[in-house]
């Protein structure tokens, strides 16, 4: 296999700001922003605190439309092309912002995800490696689950040859409680389809996300 062009291999970064709907794309109900905020009343009670005090009285809102946009992604069109020039190389995109919270404590967990493909007929645009990385990554989630999820998405919706999947995070759940771990980070990968079974084509996708396994 021929090393890896440079044009195929971009960092991302996500436009800030961007308007997010509070409509769940997960096959479930959307949040409840009203019921959201009179559980916070109630955890804020429960934890000693008086939620209509001077300072927390508006928490409750603002940690329900919070959660909301945590847990709501953007809706996006799958963008594909034909692969006209026959381009077999692999498409790597680095440092896509990878944002979730895990399941177990609500806390958050983020870093970077390094998404690659190997093309068959199709190709995706670029930037919907990070919406497809977003779509998952906005919901109560594990590392492990988020990571394999990102790949059988790709793999069933574009049909490339081959897919792999690297996730770098930090989790508060780690860092500010238990063991306070700070600074640590979890690494999980996916390897689908060529990326799997071929030890060069793995090898030279690994180099090129600077992963070790």
């Amino acid at each position: 296999m021929n090393g890896l062009t440079r044009q195929s291999t971009l960092d991302f970064r996500a436009p800030a700001g961007s308007h997010r709907r509070l409509k769940s794309i997960h096959g479930r109900d959307g949040v409840d922003l009203e019921a959201a905020q009179r559980a916070v009343v109630d955890l804020l009670t429960a934890l000693g605190k008086d939620p209509v005090s001077e300072h927390l009285a508006d928490t409750p809102r603002r940690v329900a439309h919070a959660y909301a946009e945590m847990l709501t992604p953007r809706d996006f069109d799958l963008t594909t092309f034909p692969n006209e020039e026959g381009y077999g190389e692999l498409v790597l995109v680095r440092g896509i912002p990878v944002q979730s919270l895990c399941e177990h404590h609500l806390l958050p967990f983020q870093g970077v995800a390094h998404v690659g493909y190997l093309p068959g007929e199709r190709i995706l645009g670029l930037s919907k490696l990070a919406r497809v990385v977003e779509l998952f990554a906005r919901d109560l989630q594990v590392q492990e689950r988020l990571t394999k999820q990102v790949a059988d998405w790709l793999l069933e919706h574009l049909a490339p040859r081959g897919v792999g999947v690297v996730v770098e995070a930090e989790h508060l759940c780690m860092s500010l409680r238990g063991v306070r771990a700070a600074g640590s980070r979890t690494v999980t990968s996916a390897m689908l389809g060529v990326l799997r079974d071929d030890a060069r084509t793995r090898q030279e996708f690994f180099a090129l996300t600077g992963f070790h396994p």
